[in-house]
């Protein structure tokens, strides 16, 4: 048992020496030992290579401007163990955390004895699911990985969600669009709506056997519903009779439109399904939201923006938000550092040629790429390979060139780091 935050702290530190495990049959023990605490709340599930925590924040909002309590549940976590799971815009405090795992610790025990240890990402996410189930009316599940495999596809949810579907984690989920699809596909569930944003012909292929397979009525962006206009933060928004006009986002890029338009239809969705949402209301939130580490202004003299383009799809719509926001005088500069599974030389190909300057550096982190892997993928006159990143930061910070505007890309892990360096600066 726990007596404080720093035991637990010690106690998760371990469990991670326990790696990746695949299967189900963990959670759902621990599960079934807990009496379903993932049975006792409302859930929608979240999957896709990119958009999950915009969209994932775009029906938070919504259902807050609604006056609903929302439990949200996101991995990774942005800053330790903590921020794994909110309850609105709070994540949980350490004491409750340290509660929880108290009542967990026996059951983990029983798995223990038997030789199947829970691992460190097992235990986090059936704390959550005990956390959400008498404090919240709904949850938002983002999956780790994947999803037919994934840790947190343990539950039957109101609704599934796919924001879309490219390549990344190839090494865990396969190495084309319809393995990495099949994978997605599995969190939708039996006669359980499910809305998908637009994918690849193949993608949607596998998406669409698989929600027949399971008779799940299937809505998808581009076909049953669709957005119109073409400055990105203002649109419109249809849907059978539906038709939203004058929609104006916070946030910045194409993406973005795509992903409030998915967030836009799982919440009439969820008034389809008799949930009193008012959909004025909804939009409110919707509009007035803003994601941390998503195309995100952290610093105005110099003019520092970073967002968490973290695979080659998350890279290209980085360069298109870019396009729409910047124009041809200003000096534009990019720093990156990535995790080595990730698939650095298409990133990296995506980057030159939209950026005066590149530097490469690295990060604490034991996926994180070294400068001497990065260096392997170009040989440019205009990259640069920076070892130390604080001290590329500070020289950032201390810049005199009004006219650069700097651009800080790729890990999410990275970009946390940063983030949290500029503001005690």
């Amino acid at each position: 048992m726990f007596n404080n935050f720093l035991e637990v702290e010690r106690y998760f530190n371990n469990r991670k020496l326990l790696g990746i495990k695949p299967g189900l049959d963990r959670i759902n023990t621990l599960l079934q030992l807990l009496q379903h605490p993932e049975n006792k709340t409302k859930s929608i599930h979240v999957a896709g290579t990119n958009g999950k925590g915009s969209t994932i924040h775009y029906i938070k909002n919504a259902l807050i401007q609604n006056n609903y309590k929302v439990g949200v549940f996101v991995s990774p976590s942005p800053n330790g163990l903590t921020n794994y799971m909110f309850i609105n815009d709070s994540p949980i405090d350490e004491q409750t955390f340290v509660e929880l795992l108290n009542v967990m610790y026996p059951v983990i025990s029983i798995l223990d004895e038997r030789n199947n240890h829970p691992t460190e990402f097992e235990i986090i996410t059936v704390l959550a699911f005990l956390y959400f189930a008498e404090s919240v009316d709904f949850a938002l599940i983002e999956t780790g990985m994947g999803g037919r495999e994934d840790t947190t596809n343990c539950f039957l949810p109101l609704l599934s969600i796919i924001t879309n579907v490219s390549r990344d984690h190839m090494a865990f989920l396969g190495d084309s669009v319809h393995k990495i699809a099949y994978h997605k596909a599995g969190i939708i569930k039996y006669k359980t709506p499910a809305i998908v944003g637009p994918m690849p012909d193949e993608a949607m292929h596998v998406i669409e056997r698989e929600a027949s397979s399971v008779h799940a009525n299937l809505v998808r962006y581009g076909q049953d519903f669709q957005t119109h206009g073409t400055y990105y933060t203002h649109f419109s928004w249809k849907y059978r009779l539906y038709n939203i006009l004058n929609i104006n986002l916070q946030m910045v890029g194409r993406h973005q439109q795509v992903n409030a338009a998915v967030a836009i239809m799982a919440i009439v969705k969820l008034i389809e399904l008799e949930h009193f949402i008012d959909l004025d209301l909804a939009i409110k939130g919707i509009e007035k939201t803003q994601v941390p580490g998503r195309f995100e202004l952290v610093h105005r003299k110099p003019q520092i923006i970073v967002d968490g383009a973290h695979n080659e799809a998350g890279i290209q719509s980085f360069i298109d938000t870019v396009k729409t926001v910047d124009d041809d005088t200003r000096f534009k500069h990019v720093i990156f550092a990535a995790y080595r599974d990730k698939d650095i030389p298409a990133m990296l190909k995506l980057l030159q040629g939209q950026f005066e300057t590149i530097t490469l550096t690295t990060f604490d982190h034991p996926r994180a790429a070294t400068i001497s892997e990065l260096s392997n993928y170009v040989n440019e006159e205009n990259v640069f390979a920076i070892e130390d990143w604080q001290k590329n930061i500070e020289t950032v910070l201390n810049s005199s060139r009004s006219a650069t505007d700097y651009y800080i890309t790729g890990s999410l892990d990275f970009i946390t780091k940063v983030k949290s360096m500029i503001a005690k600066e």
